[in-house]
């Protein structure tokens, strides 16, 4: 919708600040589609002259910067030769050089790592942690909840076409700890005395898993059970993975 492939059946939206559909706005975002098509009869200097002639590029400005994308994929040594030959990596990696062409000032990927190696897939981290400094807007759709966490400022959770949550991935990520406790001589009433830092208590023996609203509790908790006569051996918290507060939001029936 935001590049206008789509249409929206109701509402209003903006791109840039302007209405969607204004072609000059689109002028300046760059896009990588999750299922390219690209010409495989041409090669990879020939895609990016031709994409960069649509931008309508001078000649000598659209030279240097196809010389400079293919150096930042790793696809010099590849420049001639036709896409019909480049792995589903490399092409990932073109489609990419494509999307920066027009040094765009937002650019949306979708699933831009999907295919590539972990070689590749940091060079896609790299490239975007770049944008990011240079003050471009990346708008990044992805299932691989590890790449997000890695790479994003911001996430938001959709299901089904609606966001239930957007948020700080800092604030996410740095809130909710999930604690391991290995103790001996856990009282059932030291145990039960837990709920005023957790509503979500489970004990296995000498072992406890709760959850906690932040770091600022786990010496609350260490001192609690030690005045309730536990031996303490081992504290491990751990802040829920984005994967984990996906299921949480999302549910266990995913989102589209």
């Amino acid at each position: 919708m935001l590049l206008g492939l789509i249409h929206p059946t109701a509402g209003e939206g903006s791109l840039l600040g302007v209405p969607l559909g204004d072609h000059r706005v689109r002028a300046r975002v760059g896009f990588l589609p999750e299922h390219f098509r690209f010409h495989d009869w041409l090669t990879a200097n020939e895609f990016l002259t031709l994409h960069g002639q649509l931008y309508h590029m001078s000649p000598d400005a659209l030279k240097r910067r196809v010389a400079q994308l293919l150096e930042l994929v790793g696809l010099t040594p590849h420049a001639g030769k036709k896409l019909k030959t480049f792995s589903k990596g490399m092409l990932q990696r073109i489609g990419l050089a494509q999307a920066l062409l027009n040094q765009p000032e937002l650019v949306i990927l979708d699933e831009p790592t999907s295919g590539l190696d972990p070689v590749g897939r940091r060079l896609v981290r790299d490239i975007i942690r770049d944008l990011r400094s240079r003050g471009t807007t990346v708008f990044l759709n992805s299932h691989l909840l590890s790449e997000v966490e890695i790479t994003c400022d911001r996430v938001a959770f959709i299901k089904h076409g609606v966001v239930l949550r957007t948020s700080p991935l800092q604030t996410l990520v740095e809130g909710e700890l999930s604690v391991e406790v290995r103790a001996r001589n856990l009282s059932p009433q030291a145990v039960q005395g837990l709920s005023r830092w957790s509503s979500n208590v489970r004990q296995d023996g000498e072992h406890l898993s709760l959850t906690l609203e932040g770091e600022a509790d786990l010496p609350e908790v260490n001192r609690y059970l030690v005045q309730q006569g536990a031996d303490v051996y081992a504290l491990r918290p751990q802040h829920i993975a984005l994967e984990d507060l996906f299921i949480q939001i999302v549910g266990t029936d995913g989102g589209l």
